[in-house]
């Protein structure tokens, strides 16, 4: 593996490479990476639209003791702002199950949604929900790893679509530890500047621990979440290199394509970080 300078590891989402009996599938996500010439790999521990519970993996300890960068998403259904008991409480629940897995491999934080409120309620519900997901898990010792919360690209009442949502946010709950992803094909479908849009989160949070770097398929502010490859979307790619500098952290590429474009998108990043 060549690797990525060092602020800047590289990595892409893969499968969880496992097959249906819980064994690896071809090498699993370290075999991906390699076939990327990848620094890092991003996977969910279940289905992703589920609520089951992760299971430990047959490569565990080889994704904790190896050398590239495990990030681990959330299932996208988890929604702890929700103002509906029979959504928030089993989502605190798997979302610490969920932690717990995946510091097990090492990962460096766990990627979650920020959630959103129904139009008819008080987004302020959805933020107090937020602080207490982490009041409540505090309880039993916090989250074993950061949990990295990523904005989204629509909903009026979502948590973190907006840079004002945001600040709403973190006011409730930077003193939790909480980390941040950018997602740029979210931040682009939510309207913002992508030439600023690192100093106007650090701004906020004091801080971007991960940057999801995708382009877009639709047009700025279009409120639509469609990733494109990086060099063939709406998006410059001069820009998005631009912000993958400037947040100056680990990248994950969440682009179409296969390992080849994956391969040629990881040598572009590369050369252009150096």
């Amino acid at each position: 593996m060549s690797p990525s300078p060092a602020r800047h590891p590289i990595g892409v989402h893969v499968g969880p490479g496992l097959t249906e009996d819980d064994e690896l599938d071809d090498g699993g996500p370290l075999a991906r990476a390699a076939e990327m010439d990848a620094d890092g790999v991003q996977i969910f521990l279940t289905d992703p639209q589920s609520y089951k519970s992760p299971k430990p993996r047959p490569d565990a300890d080889a994704l904790l003791q190896g050398d590239v960068v495990v990030v681990v998403h959330a299932p996208y259904m988890l929604n702890v702002a929700s103002t509906n008991n029979r959504i928030r409480v089993p989502g605190r629940k798997l979302l610490a199950q969920h932690a717990q897995a995946a510091a097990a491999v090492g990962a460096i934080g766990l990627v979650v949604h920020g959630g959103h409120v129904l139009a008819t309620d008080d987004p302020a519900v959805g933020v107090d929900n937020w602080r207490k997901t982490f009041t409540y898990q505090a309880k039993d010792g916090g989250f074993p790893l950061p949990l990295f919360i990523e904005n989204t690209a629509g909903g009026g009442n979502a948590m973190a679509r907006d840079l004002d949502a945001i600040a709403r946010l973190w006011e409730a709950i930077g003193e939790s530890g909480a980390g941040f992803v950018l997602d740029t094909c979210h931040a682009w479908a939510a309207g913002w500047d992508l030439a600023t849009a690192v100093d106007d989160v650090r701004a906020i949070t004091g801080r971007v621990d991960l940057v999801h770097l995708n382009n877009s398929r639709d047009p700025h502010g279009s409120s639509r979440d469609r990733h494109a490859p990086l060099t063939d979307g709406e998006i410059p790619v001069e820009l998005l290199i631009e912000v993958a500098r400037s947040a100056d952290c680990p990248v994950v590429l969440e682009t179409p394509g296969d390992a080849a474009s994956h391969a040629e998108e990881i040598q572009l990043l590369r050369a252009a970080l150096t």
